[in-house]
């Protein structure tokens, strides 16, 4: 009997090479919960901070000064990344990926710079806004289960689609943080 995480990835798999208008229907909801989930995260955060009684851990205008790097940069590096699958006919929703494997511009340097991206622009807004809990706990919270989640499902599947192409990429690029690399 197959396990509920061979069961996704065999999904996921079936769904990115099955047709092309089954994946122009799931696209928009796939990355429409995606965006939900992370909305809720911020909101959920800014909510607990209140109801905690926590307070603000940095005062403006530091906090913006501090906080637009982390911003600005995690929002360009999404945009890149996400045009390079734009450019290969693909989107950023695994369901509907590029039809061959994206390993130049920034994914020369990490395997999911998108995730990356993200991760600087929640870490941005929670130092923007002095959130304790969203800079300290959620957002690493999220990174450890997105990285989860790349390693028992995206990457499977990545492997089953392209093989040792995806292998050897794999071993030669870190997951997230570019210069971080398995010895």
């Amino acid at each position: 009997m197959k396990s509920f995480r061979e069961s996704i990835i065999n999904l996921i798999y079936k769904t990115a090479t099955g047709t092309k208008r089954m994946r122009m229907i799931l696209t928009p909801l796939v990355g429409f919960i995606f965006f939900c989930i992370v909305l809720l995260l911020i909101v959920a955060s800014f909510y607990l901070d209140r109801f905690l009684g926590l307070p603000e851990f940095i005062a403006q205008p530091l906090s913006i000064a501090l906080s637009l790097p982390f911003i600005i940069g995690g929002t360009l590096l999404w945009l890149w990344s996400a045009g390079k699958f734009f450019k290969t006919k693909g989107t950023p929703v695994p369901i509907n990926p590029p039809p061959k494997l994206v390993t130049d511009g920034p994914y020369a340097y990490s395997r999911n710079p998108m995730m990356t991206g993200l991760f600087l622009v929640m870490a941005g807004i929670g130092i923007f806004s002095g959130s304790i809990t969203l800079t300290f706990v959620m957002t690493p919270l999220f990174v450890l289960m997105s990285i989860l989640e790349f390693k028992c499902i995206e990457e499977p599947e990545l492997e089953k689609r392209f093989g040792k192409v995806y292998t050897a990429y794999k071993e030669k690029t870190p997951i997230i943080i570019p210069g971080i690399r398995k010895k």
